[in-house]
């Protein structure tokens, strides 16, 4: 057999397998994996978002997914209002809420793949390295004949089943510059919107997590791992409207509303909700940060999860925008005050 041969068939051979697990048992990215079926119910797709994102509204409803090696976050909704860029994007609607960077939206694919409830319609886009970055999976109330059309516009009529891939880069781990720590600290004080976090830390050489490890209180932090754990479910619990955001590279996706239905399993913590679902791999979390930035509505407290490597895997926030409530803010800012927290750094990580 052919290397293209194993992958069809370890795919026949385990139809239920998650792709990215499939792909991971194979040694191969999982765009790799699809290009392997391509002209086998795989075609190949402009991956940019200006020219795939729009398409999606004449979808209807469908479910988005964006994930990390960590957490896969799942929103039921429809595409809408999309903001291009060519440095950043936006989709902006009370469900399908995303922030697109479009320079890794590398590989696109059209996908239909036969399950036990018949065919299953997706778009998938990778990365450089063959990691995924977004996907979306049309519904049973999705129009069919829309993906269809929106394939064929789309196709580039590239028919080669194998993929060129570049390394992924390495996890950056905590960046710091401590010469400039009080500049940091100044400035962190003086913030009027969250957005501003990302701007300072790059033009002071840090990064989000090496901010956090060096700012100190009231700004940052540092909580037992258990405390992801925790607040999802003190938040299930008191009905509270939070934000989820789970990212990569590419793409970073946001629930906004309550979290009911919880379901762990071994490793996994699930929030099972019929318009959002996420899976967590709590055992990959290795720090956990409460944070504080300054805004002209108050504090803005966050609860962030990273792994051993220093990568982000997920922040939750309270809910915050046009729809606030206030009071439900509150409950969140006082249930962040009660989570479990790590005495030193030291004592989180090992």
């Amino acid at each position: 057999m052919t290397s293209l041969d194993l992958i069809r068939a370890a795919r026949l051979e385990n139809p239920k397998l998650r792709e990215r697990d499939l792909a991971a048992q194979l040694g191969v990215s999982e765009a790799a994996l699809q290009a392997a079926h391509v002209g086998l119910g795989v075609t190949r797709i402009a991956a940019g978002p200006d020219g795939l994102i729009p398409r999606l509204a004449a979808l209807g409803e469908v479910m988005a997914l964006t994930r990390n090696a960590s957490a896969v976050h799942e929103k039921v909704g429809r595409y809408d209002n999309y903001q291009g860029g060519q440095h950043a994007a936006m989709v902006l609607t009370d469900d399908i809420d995303l922030r697109i960077f479009p320079q890794h939206w590398v590989h696109g694919f059209a996908v239909t793949r036969d399950t036990d409830e018949g065919p299953r319609h997706s778009l998938q886009v990778f990365d450089a390295a063959g990691d995924a970055v977004h996907k979306v999976f049309l519904r049973d109330g999705s129009d069919v004949a829309a993906w269809q059309a929106l394939v064929a516009d789309l196709a580039t009529g590239d028919t080669s089943q194998t993929l060129a891939t570049t390394p992924a880069p390495e996890p950056e781990g905590a960046r710091a510059d401590p010469a400039k720590l009080d500049i940091l600290r100044s400035e962190w004080a003086r913030m009027t919107d969250t957005h501003q976090f990302m701007r300072l830390t790059a033009k002071l050489k840090y990064n989000r997590l090496g901010a956090y490890r060096t700012v100190g209180l009231p700004f940052a932090q540092p909580l037992a791992v258990s405390a992801v754990d925790t607040v999802l479910t003190e938040v299930a619990a008191a009905g509270i409207a939070v934000m989820v955001f789970v990212g990569n590279r590419g793409c970073i996706q946001i629930h906004s509303g309550p979290i009911k239905t919880l379901r762990p399993m071994g490793p996994w913590q699930n929030v099972m909700d019929p318009r959002f679902n996420l899976h967590l791999r709590t055992d990959h979390i290795a720090e956990v940060w409460l944070v504080k930035k300054p805004t002209k509505r108050g504090d803005a407290i966050s609860v962030e999860g990273f792994d051993a490597e220093g990568r982000q895997i997920l922040q939750i926030f309270g809910q915050r925008g046009e729809k606030t409530d206030m009071a439900e803010l509150e409950v969140w800012n006082q249930m962040t005050t009660r989570l479990p927290v790590a005495t030193t750094l030291m004592e989180q990580v090992g």
